[in-house]
């Protein structure tokens, strides 16, 4: 697929919203030649019910995810998405013609044939390190002692009632895709939280990344091959780490409103990931490694908040005639939508100038109402994004997705190229 037509940033905007709606209006062709099951691995930014379901089994307090305004846009109920609708993973899987990934947590017995084609173990307030780790270090998780570790284990407990036998599982895995993570942001969320600084905090990154990987190694030893890992949002644009540390000196923060030590502090985890994941490809060359990078398209939406238009593209998935395992699909799309009105301040939240009160969270006794209009709004609830900004995201993390599946007869995955790109319309 082609070079973006230009590079300005309102241009490759264009172009990420323009992906968009090739999953708004309903992927009819689906890419789901491409894998044969989803399985996902992460946090809140990809639970999808796992938390509520947990606190359901052990008669804990439900989380705040349990009751509305949560899934208000798309649901029209809640659903244990901290979210007022769909999530990235959500996205991806309608993308590749599956249904929702159902929780594993909570629903084990009696779904293994529906396990078979996908499941999520992402547990809201979920960590890459142990949380015993953690403590010791003086960070407790008071939603989940759920770490990475015990998900990956998790699926390993579960994948032989998936398939018959060794041959069977590691067919399995050579055909489905591996969403791992996010995962990593609660290890600093919860170490800001409590009070760490900042050159603290910077030494967990290594730990943290070296878990990811390790866990990436693990499914490899069992047959994975493809694997769709993100990195980590620019955190200096969150309502609740700009409510915490809103006494900031004014040279602090960016043109746009954000803490730039802590955007810094992303791009720290994103590009040490990312060099670890350059050795993994090296060691592993026969493995499909995608960094979904959730930073560069979530900052393009606070630099350049309204500035949407029409375009149309064409989008293909696949070699024609190759001899790729992947079938060859294309489709055509042309859509207008509006930006985002409010960058900084919450949709459901109340308080302070960015509308965000750690002590009173979305789904709480008092604040069961949201803003008229969540789409117009990039965070939801000072922490998650809305339905709206998890679909532009989406868009970019699957359009590297699909590059890099057309790149498995042994064609480099690190470098994204766009031929099939049309020039987007001025507004």
């Amino acid at each position: 697929m082609a070079t973006f037509a230009s590079s300005s940033s309102l241009k490759q905007k264009f172009i990420i919203v323009s992906f968009l709606f090739a999953i708004l209006t309903g992927l009819h062709s689906p890419a789901n030649a491409c894998f044969t099951s989803v399985f996902s691995f992460g946090d809140s930014i990809a639970d999808t019910g796992n938390l509520l379901a947990i606190s359901r089994s052990e008669s804990r307090q439900l989380p705040t995810s349990a009751f509305p305004p949560n899934g208000r846009t798309f649901f029209h109920r809640p659903t244990g998405r901290r979210c007022d609708g769909r999530l990235i993973i959500d996205f991806l899987a309608e993308a590749l013609g599956f249904p929702f990934l159902p929780p594993y947590f909570g629903s084990k017995n009696g779904r293994s044939e529906q396990f078979r084609k996908g499941v999520n173990f992402a547990v809201g307030g979920a960590t890459a390190l142990n949380s015993s780790f953690l403590a010791k270090k003086g960070i407790p998780n008071h939603s989940t002692n759920i770490s990475l570790e015990v998900q990956v284990n998790s699926f390993k407990d579960l994948l032989p009632s998936l398939c018959s036998s060794s041959s069977d599982c590691k067919e399995l895995l050579r055909t489905s895709l591996i969403a791992m993570g996010e995962i990593g942001g609660n290890d600093y969320n919860h170490a800001f939280r409590e009070g760490k600084n900042i050159k603290e905090i910077r030494e967990f990154v290594p730990l943290v990344v070296d878990i990811i990987t390790s866990s990436i190694n693990e499914l490899i030893e069992l047959g994975a091959v493809t694997f769709l890992v993100p990195g980590n949002f620019p955190i200096g644009c969150s309502p609740s780490f700009l409510t915490q540390f809103q006494d900031s000196d004014k040279d602090e923060y960016d043109p746009f409103g954000c803490l730039t030590w802590l955007n810094q502090f992303s791009e720290h985890h994103n590009d040490l990931l990312q060099k670890e994941f350059g050795k993994l490809r090296t060691r592993h060359p026969d493995v499909n490694i995608v960094y979904a990078d959730y930073y560069n398209p979530t900052m393009r939406l606070y630099r350049s908040p309204s500035r949407f238009g029409t375009f149309s593209f064409r989008l293909s998935c696949g070699k024609p005639g190759s001899s790729s395992k992947f079938d060859f699909f294309t489709s055509n799309f042309s859509r207008t939508i509006p930006g985002f009105k409010e960058t900084l301040k919450v949709c459901c939240g109340s308080g302070g100038p960015y509308k965000f009160n750690a002590s009173i969270t979305c789904g709480s006794p008092s604040l069961e109402r949201s803003c008229n209009d969540p789409s117009s709004y990039i965070s939801w609830d000072g922490i998650h994004y809305t339905e709206a900004t998890y679909k532009l995201v989406a868009t970019a993390v699957f359009e590297e997705l699909i590059n890099c599946i057309r790149g498995l007869n042994g064609e480099e995955c690190s470098q994204l190229s766009h031929e099939n790109w049309n020039e987007p319309n001025s507004i």
